[in-house]
This record gives C-alpha cells, sequence and structure tokens, in this order.
C-alpha cells in the first residue's frame, strides 16, 4: 500500500510547490532569491543556519542523502527556516536581510501574506535529489552562468575560498564528491595542490554536469533552465518564462540593479596561467554550453 505523501504545513499553511534555486556559486541564484522576495506571496529563504548545516554535511558525505533521514531532516531544516516569528531575520544571512528590505530582526514578511515557499541558499543542488523526495511537486529554477564568470565571482568571495583549506576536508569527507569537484580520493593530493582558480573550476565544471543530470530527469513542469547571461541582459523575457513557469508574477526591479555582477567580467578579472587553467580544466563544458567561442 503506497502511502500518502508528506504535507509540510508552516505557520499553518500547507507547503505546495515549493521553488528551490539551485547552481553553481555566483551564478545567480542569489539574483533570483532577491526578484521572489519581492513577488507576491513568496517568503523566500537565503542561507538559513538550520539549512546551510544540512546542505554541507549532505555535500561533505553524499551518502547521508542516500539515508531514511535524510528527507525528514531536510523538510525539519527547511520549516525552521520558514518559520515567521518576531526575530526571525536576525538568524538570516545578511544579504537575506537586506534582500528583503529588513533593518532589525525581523519579521520580512507577513504569515498572512504567504501563498508560497521558496529557498535560495547557496549549494542547495548538491541535495536536489532530497529536495525532490521531501517535496515531490517542488519546482526547480537552475542557473547556468559562464564558467569564467563563476570562477572570477569565486575567488572574490571569501566563503567559496574558505573550502579550498585542507583543514576544510574531514574524515566526514567522501569521493566521488561533487561539491568539490573531485571525482576518487587518489586525486586528491593533486587537488590540494591546485590553485584556487582550477579548484573553482572544478566545482564548476562538476556543478553544470550536475545540472545537467537533472535536466535529463525531471519533467519540464518541475525544472526550469535560465541563463545568468538572458537574465541579465534580457530580463523581459527571462522573467516572462519564469513567471509562466511558477504561475505568478516575478518581480524584476531588482535586475536593472546597478550592482548586479555585469557579463564577461572575467576579461578583466582572470589573466594569465588562472584564465588559462580554467578553461583547461572545464573546457569540455565551456564548448559544450556555448561559452569557450565567446572569448575574442
Amino acid at each position: 500500500m503506497r502511502l500518502p505523501p508528506h504535507i509540510l504545513v508552516v505557520n499553518g499553511i500547507k507547503v505546495r510547490r515549493p521553488v528551490f534555486l539551485i547552481g553553481a556559486p555566483h551564478s545567480g541564484t542569489d539574483l533570483l532569491a532577491r526578484a521572489l522576495k519581492r513577488s507576491p506571496g513568496f517568503h523566500v529563504t537565503m542561507g538559513r543556519a538550520s539549512v546551510a548545516h544540512v546542505v554541507y554535511a549532505f555535500a561533505r558525505k553524499p551518502s547521508i542523502g542516500q539515508t531514511s533521514g535524510a528527507v525528514r531532516v531536510m523538510r525539519d531544516a527547511l520549516a525552521e527556516s520558514w518559520q515567521v516569528l518576531a526575530r526571525s531575520c536576525g538568524q538570516c544571512a545578511e544579504s537575506c536581510r537586506e534582500a528583503g528590505g529588513v533593518t532589525g530582526t525581523g519579521p520580512c514578511v507577513s504569515a498572512g501574506d504567504i501563498t508560497r515557499f521558496g529557498d535560495g541558499s547557496p549549494d542547495l543542488l548538491y541535495s536536489a535529489h532530497v529536495l525532490l523526495q521531501a517535496f515531490p511537486d517542488a519546482r526547480f529554477v537552475q542557473l547556468i552562468r559562464d564558467g569564467r564568470d563563476v570562477v572570477a565571482g569565486m575567488l572574490d568571495d571569501p566563503a567559496c575560498l574558505a573550502w579550498f583549506k585542507p583543514v576544510m576536508l574531514t574524515e566526514q569527507t567522501e569521493f566521488p564528491n561533487p561539491f568539490l569537484g573531485v571525482n576518487k580520493d587518489e586525486h586528491l593530493e593533486r587537488w590540494k595542490g591546485m590553485p584556487a582558480a582550477g579548484k573553482s573550476a572544478l566545482r564548476w565544471r562538476s556543478a553544470v554536469r550536475m545540472s545537467a543530470e537533472l535536466r535529463r530527469t525531471l519533467p519540464e513542469e518541475q525544472l526550469l533552465t535560465l541563463r545568468y547571461e538572458d537574465l541579465v541582459l534580457k530580463p523581459a523575457p527571462s522573467v516572462a518564462m519564469l513567471a509562466e513557469f511558477l504561475e505568478t508574477r516575478v518581480s524584476k526591479v531588482v535586475l536593472y540593479d546597478t550592482g548586479v555582477p555585469r557579463v564577461g567580467a572575467w576579461r578583466a578579472k582572470l589573466r594569465g596561467p588562472d584564465l588559462e587553467l580554467v578553461e583547461k580544466v572545464a573546457r569540455e563544458e565551456l564548448k559544450r554550453l556555448g561559452y569557450v567561442n565567446s572569448r575574442p
């Protein structure tokens, strides 16, 4: 006998068709999260500790995501993240509070206005299969961006670079490890000796491979793939696609912000050996996605 699907209730609201934003670091998931936070009825969280702890536990040790308790742990983490309490926003990352226009501890949204939940926490991609089991009706929006721009962004981000320190590799780290982009443990010593640009390229390469696998396995009604370049350079049609996919109005105001990372920033930020290494490590994926020929 098949059991009925679990229905999560948060703030007295049934969680239906939650939206998860996924992609490699600096691919634009934070930008989409900002847009959805300004869209009517949406309660979107970004980087709450309850979710981050679970996501990075799964990233370090992918086998945890295959255990029977993984789904419950993920549901509980998101339920905690989505709760609207008097001081909810005090537990959020600064980027989330800023996106919600909160100057204090919150909350950034009224529980009575919520009709839809979502999460745009960093690195959700590595928990996508658990999220799908936890919420079979979930909608995923994945962002693809030129790997050279992604690497340039990662090299300017201390939080990303921190993962490349040897101390971050614990006994819990398993291989193959999509999060690090390392397929076999015997490749670990080579990985340790790589410059940060190479490690960043490995992460991007692994992320786009995972995105391609999701594209092959999830039905069209559950997964939308957008390119960062289209989102920034042609916001109107990209937002229209997103609105149709999510069946809701989506704000595009944040996409016109002057602070949005520009397309092609790698040309000024990646030079010499770093650029050569990135294009060597990720050449196949850059070519497959049509980015390799964008360099004049």
